[in-house]
């Protein structure tokens, strides 16, 4: 197997064709897609199953995505993963969504039925496991703070801190208008009569330090679902003087260096886990969304672990 397939290799038929011992069935579109650690949790989930199939990365560009999930029937595969930037074209152009697609409007997981391609969001039920299992406790019961609500993972995740009756839930986003929208669609979540002392439940917040600084007092979990922390250079979306002692930090981000968020939280005395337990479980979620049987977690796990 090569490290990354191509649209001319699907159209080809040659990642999928005899020629392997376990042909490829299972995959991840994004762009990029080189830094994924799918294939090595997921082919070892498969290994573990006695599955005789693997799992491959493919650089597939905006322009190729609607083509390259047409050929998934035809080559006989099982579904694939889409990463960045494809979750929300990818929801556009599939043939049904379930509930947790619609909600969201952004998909993470096609399951092939036939000639039917089916799109699933694992990623807020992934991201509400990964809560409880890195700092032991469940979403509703925190208050949150979610920067980068605009869409894809950000906005799944407060779908997902919304169904589950968070304590509290604030949306920042560089576009305020975006958050404010997604603050409008989520109200109904929070019309019950529960109080959260002087501060609103449910609140959009432009991305202004002043403003963050209160919002934060009035936190439990700040959560980095942008892009910032990708890059070495990045910045971290949040100023050190933010942040404090009281407060759990999780960054999406499974960057293999510490992101500069992390470090500055770590540095303030927080409680810090970063995104490789949300990937495991979202993609624990698509194994089983594909095959229909319970996912070998912790095989998962230590394919990360050792991967990472």
């Amino acid at each position: 197997m090569k490290d990354t397939y191509t649209l001319a290799d699907l159209d080809s038929g040659k990642p999928a064709g005899a020629a392997e011992a376990n042909p490829i069935r299972l995959g991840v579109f994004g762009d990029p897609v080189a830094h994924s650690l799918s294939p090595q949790m997921q082919n070892a989930a498969l290994e573990k199953c006695g599955l005789p199939m693997n799992y491959a990365r493919f650089q597939i560009n905006a322009d190729e995505l609607e083509s390259a999930l047409r050929l998934l029937p035809e080559r006989n595969f099982m579904g694939v993963n889409l990463t960045i930037p494809h979750k929300l074209a990818g929801a556009a152009l599939v043939d049904e969504l379930d509930g947790s697609a619609q909600r969201v409007g952004a998909i993470n997981t096609v399951r092939v039925d036939g000639e039917k391609l089916i799109g699933f969001n694992t990623d807020g039920a992934g991201f509400s496991r990964a809560i409880r299992s890195e700092f032991s406790v469940d979403l509703r019961d925190l208050r949150v703070l979610l920067l980068g609500a605009g869409g894809g993972a950000g906005r799944a995740i407060a779908v997902q801190c919304a169904a589950e009756g968070c304590e509290r839930l604030v949306l920042v986003n560089r576009t305020f208008e975006k958050a404010q929208q997604l603050a409008a669609e989520l109200r109904p979540s929070f019309s019950d009569t529960r109080v959260s002392g002087p501060v609103s439940r449910l609140e959009a917040v432009p991305w202004e330090e002043h403003a963050l600084r209160f919002q934060i007092a009035n936190s439990d979990l700040v959560v980095n679902a942008t892009a910032l922390g990708m890059k070495r250079s990045d910045p971290s979306p949040l100023a050190a003087a933010l942040l404090a002692p009281h407060l759990m930090v999780y960054d999406t981000i499974y960057a293999h260096a510490r992101t500069p968020l992390l470090t500055a939280a770590l540095e303030a005395g927080a409680r810090t886990a970063n995104g490789l337990s949300m990937l495991l479980h979202q993609g624990a979620l698509s194994f089983e969304t594909w095959f229909e049987r319970d996912a070998p977690v912790e095989t998962m796990r230590r394919a990360l672990a050792s991967a990472a």
